[in-house]
């Protein structure tokens, strides 16, 4: 797995009262080692969020970044099973996809490879007032 998954950080703007015990955070920009141009990135993240409406109640808006190299890509919590995030990911062209559970975050590849990796306590890497978790 990617290094870079395990340093991520998240921004989360706004106050939107209490999340749910578990959630998935999903992007649809390029995945690792891939380019695709900035209309392509918003369009697959719109599609995305759209998809993602049509599943869940639970949409908020959480851009990942990586403080070491400053890359940025918003992205999706989202209440969803971690298969159905899974599944979504590899619609979407990704490698992998965060999943919280508890308060922990997790990273799993989307693939055939799938299972949770530990990283640590979701609140630790999340900037900017989340509400309740």
């Amino acid at each position: 797995m990617h290094p870079a998954y395990f340093e991520v950080r998240f921004r989360h703007e706004g106050t939107d009262g209490e999340w749910p015990d578990e959630f998935a955070v999903i992007t649809a920009y390029a995945t690792t080692g891939e380019i695709w141009s900035v209309e392509m990135n918003h369009a697959a993240d719109r599609e995305l969020g759209e998809h993602l409406s049509s599943l869940s109640s639970f949409v908020r808006r959480l851009t990942g970044y990586s403080p070491e190299t400053g890359h940025a890509e918003p992205g999706w919590a989202v209440a969803i099973s971690f298969e159905t995030a899974c599944d979504v990911g590899l619609k979407f062209k990704q490698d992998a996809v965060y999943f919280v559970r508890g308060g922990d975050l997790f990273v799993s590849h989307c693939d055939g490879r799938r299972g949770l990796v530990f990283i640590g306590g979701f609140k630790d890497i999340l900037d900017g007032n989340p509400g309740e978790i």
